[in-house]
């Protein structure tokens, strides 16, 4: 009798802990290096052996949420998206959005339904007098991870640095920077404390105009920059205390230069910053990785629950 006891103890112990622990769920932005199943412009189709290796990498990391850059039209998306669900990986909810530029695009794969899409395809800006278009479009969805708790993803691939003889491309990604920044302050005008998440690929450093025109002021509208680092160790603290500590952050190789970098971040608002966690959230350090991309892909758990 004694040994039932303990048993039912146990087992309802285990029970209310169950309760008592809030669902999770993973988001994965990721710059897929043109993903094409067919020739675009004088962009070739992506080699099997990188398209491969791409959902290889995305199974083993088997997030809730994927935010895409580089991808190619919707045929391009949808061929990912049966490779992942062949591998086990399910997201059956997708969004893509189209922009000046016709051979590359942004989009999401979700496992939680799409309540909302607010895509932006032809977000413009002026400079020196000229009005030019975002490169890439802007993504805006508000995902519906249970019936309790919902965020607004948005996923942009900013200008890159490839030289133009139209403008300058450190400007011109700033000011897609605060394009992007205008829908994101619309959000939070309405609801300081909404979930807003805003990631992909921005082509730039954090020091640099564009990020800071993005990240806002501080405030309870600055949003805040994750920095997922490899789980490889380290315990360095920073040089300076108004610096990053030296934790291994970078997510491209620039091969012209031989040069790594972090340009691909997760952002969050203050009240989605509230359901991170920290020490669930990571670069991961696949062998080969490069096969697949030049980026790596960028992974951070939430609990669905607000705080």
């Amino acid at each position: 009798m004694k040994t039932i006891r303990l048993f039912v103890a146990a087992l309802l112990g285990s029970l209310l802990g169950l309760a008592g622990d809030s669902p999770r769920f993973k988001v994965v932005t990721y710059n897929v290096e043109n993903y094409l199943v067919e020739r675009s412009g004088t962009r070739a189709p992506k080699p099997e052996a990188a398209r491969r290796k791409v959902s290889e990498t995305l199974a083993a990391l088997r997030p809730d949420v994927l935010a895409l850059q580089e991808i190619g039209p919707t045929n391009a998306l949808f061929e990912l998206q049966a490779r992942l669900k062949q591998a086990g990986l399910d997201l059956p909810h997708w969004e893509h959005v189209a922009g000046y530029d016709t051979n590359i695009f942004v989009a999401v794969l979700s496992r939680f339904p799409i309540a909302e899409r607010r895509p932006h395809p032809q977000e413009s800006f002026l400079l020196e007098g000229r009005r030019f278009r975002t490169s890439r479009g802007l993504l805006e969805v508000d995902l519906e991870v249970s019936p309790s708790y919902r965020f607004t993803l948005f996923t942009a691939h900013l200008k890159s640095k490839r030289v133009i003889g139209a403008a300058d491309e450190a400007e011109m990604r700033e000011q897609e920077a605060r394009a992007l920044r205008r829908l994101v302050e619309t959000q939070l005008a309405a609801d300081p404390k909404a979930n807003v998440l805003v990631c992909g690929d921005f082509n730039d450093t954090k020091d640099s105009p564009a990020l800071k025109a993005l990240l806002g002021r501080s405030g309870h509208r600055h949003l805040f920059d994750t920095r997922p680092v490899e789980r490889n160790g380290d315990q360095a603290p920073p040089e300076n205390p108004r610096w990053d500590p030296r934790h291994v952050s970078w997510t491209h190789f620039y091969g012209k230069e031989d040069t790594y970098s972090r340009i691909d971040y997760i952002l969050l608002s203050q009240g989605m910053a509230r359901e991170w966690r920290r020490e669930d959230s990571y670069l991961p350090t696949l062998p080969d990785w490069g096969i697949a991309s030049d980026h790596r892909p960028v992974l951070c758990e939430f609990d669905a629950a607000d705080r």
